[in-house]
């Protein structure tokens, strides 16, 4: 993140606080901390577009490890911290990364990701002190250690840098989204940027809660962008709902975003505990990430009042759209009317498809990428002419000009001929008291080709039995068409459901097939 002239104009501000811990990191400190880290990389060899990754969870050095190559003209890429050693080693190696960044708590995983990254010629291991020693090899060493002997002043040789972000790998391998990189110095933030500064009403010492992971792509661009308002950013180091409360009014904060999971579990609060917190400091709260159920929505308006925004965009920013409270409620279940790039919905003949038929989301790209070194898969997402990308969501436009997000294609169930879109059932059944939360996809059927299944984690103190599978069974027949409803019910006591609020639906679905040939996800 770069801070621009604040560490100079207000030194003592805050730039961020760690909300459990109570650590306070200022402008002027984050400045040295970010200058040191950009000279350390320099010294590792990464000249302007080279490539290294952080991999750790929500800690007080996160921001510098970001902010240090968007001074030097670097691509850094933020991995998914709970992710395996194997899994580690493919993005390490995948985006030729030449330096890693982890934590104590992370380190044994990325040691064994190391053993497969020979590209890897550092390996800076936050608040490891003597345990990064104690392991005897010479990649490895303490972060702080490592970067106390550099100058605390700026390189150079300074450029604009930016994330490189990967796709989370929910129907695949992960890929790296790569944006041309221009030679600007870091004051000049890309367009996209500036776009969402005035989209998110984005202002001087605002004072923003981030309760998201930082390694996703969404807080990433809220917090730098806090921090090139000079506002103070208050970083969760993982969600608590009533914590978060708490947070607004012990800090007064002005703008934050979530993810629909996070408002599903504040509405699940006692009353008495969601009315304990004064939330009128509030003046923007934003969410994306996966469709938010509406009855979900309509509380949260009802709770938090017009403050509420909603965009739908993919890492890959090919295409943005977005909506206030005002629309919304106007057009309830939209993500908004298309701000960024030029929107086509195709049907399965890849002609147009009529309008309030959902069909498959093809952007005339507003912000040109590519996934990085990987060319078939870049085409995959392109139409025979090149004029247009899609990353497979599915969808359909209202008479107005407003987006109904329905699916991704690689979750539609195909049962007997017909096409079902389960995200419109799972939207359902987490608005049930009972049920913190819910997948649906299909499952074989020897008659039907696939039938509709649903796996539920019940609250806490829930019976999990036939006779609640069969009153969930009837409450969604209650509100959709019988053949959207599943056929039966399963329960867990914990769902695939990433950090960012995105539900890890393929390894879950994958268990159903097993001995019945290859799903269609891939």
């Amino acid at each position: 993140m770069y801070a621009g002239r604040t560490p100079f104009t207000h030194p003592d501000r805050a730039a961020f606080i760690m909300a459990t811990s109570g650590e306070v990191v200022t402008y002027a400190e984050f400045e040295r901390r970010t200058n040191r880290l950009a000279h350390l990389l320099r010294g590792e060899g990464l000249q302007r577009l080279g490539h290294y990754a952080i991999f750790m969870e929500n800690n007080s050095r996160y921001l510098e490890c970001s902010g240090a190559g968007e001074r030097a003209g670097l691509y850094y890429t933020c991995i998914n911290s709970y992710l395996g050693a194997d899994e580690l080693a493919y993005v390490v190696g995948n985006s030729e990364s030449q330096v890693l960044v982890t934590s104590l708590a992370r380190l044994p995983v990325a040691r064994e990701a190391l053993a497969q990254c020979p590209r890897v010629k550092r390996c800076l291991v936050v608040d490891g002190g003597d345990a990064a020693a104690a392991l005897n090899d010479p990649r490895i060493v303490d972060f702080a250690q490592a970067t106390a002997r550099w100058p605390d002043t700026p390189i150079a040789d300074e450029w604009l840098g930016t994330p490189m972000l990967y796709s989370s790998g929910t129907t695949g391998r992960p890929k790296g989204v790569l944006r041309p990189l221009p030679e600007q110095p870091p004051s000049q933030p890309l367009p996209l940027f500036d776009f969402l500064n005035k989209l998110w009403q984005c202002e001087e010492g605002m004072r923003y809660l981030s309760p998201a992971p930082l390694y996703h792509s969404a807080p990433q661009a809220n917090v730098a962008l806090a921090i090139r308002n000079g506002g103070t950013v208050v970083i969760m180091e993982h969600f608590d709902p009533e914590q978060y409360l708490a947070l607004v009014q012990q800090h007064r904060i002005t703008h934050s975003q979530l993810v629909p999971t996070m408002f599903n579990r504040m509405l699940k609060l006692p009353a008495a505990v969601r009315g304990r917190h004064d939330l009128s400091s509030l003046r923007m709260a934003v969410h994306a990430a996966a469709p938010c159920p509406v009855p979900v929505k309509e509380q949260m308006i009802d709770w938090w009042g017009p403050i509420i925004h909603e965009y739908y965009g993919a890492t890959e920013a090919m295409g943005f759209t977005a909506c206030d409270t005002a629309e919304w409620l106007a057009h309830r279940g939209t993500v908004g009317k298309v701000l960024m790039g030029d929107l086509h919905v195709l049907g399965e003949d890849g002609g147009p498809a009529p309008r309030g038929q959902p069909g498959e989301l093809w952007f005339k790209t507003a912000n040109p990428f590519e996934y990085f070194n990987d060319p078939e898969r870049t085409a995959l997402t392109r139409s025979a002419d090149g004029t247009m990308t899609t990353v497979g969501d599915v969808g359909y436009v209202d008479a107005d000009g407003f987006l109904y997000l329905t699916d991704r294609s690689t979750f539609m169930i195909i049962s007997g001929g017909v096409n079902i879109y389960p995200q419109e059932c799972e939207n359902l059944l987490v608005t049930h008291p009972q049920v913190a939360d819910a997948a649906v996809f299909g499952v074989p059927n020897d008659d039907l080709g696939e039938e509709v299944k649903a796996v539920v984690q019940p609250m806490p103190g829930v019976i999990a039995d036939e006779a609640f599978a069969e009153k969930l069974i009837a409450f969604c027949r209650g509100h959709l068409a019988h053949m959207k409803c599943p056929r039966s019910v399963d329960f867990t006591e914990q769902l695939p459901r990433l950090p960012t609020g995105k539900l890890y639906k393929k390894p879950l679905r994958e268990r159903y097939w097993q001995g019945r040939g290859a799903s269609r996800i891939v």
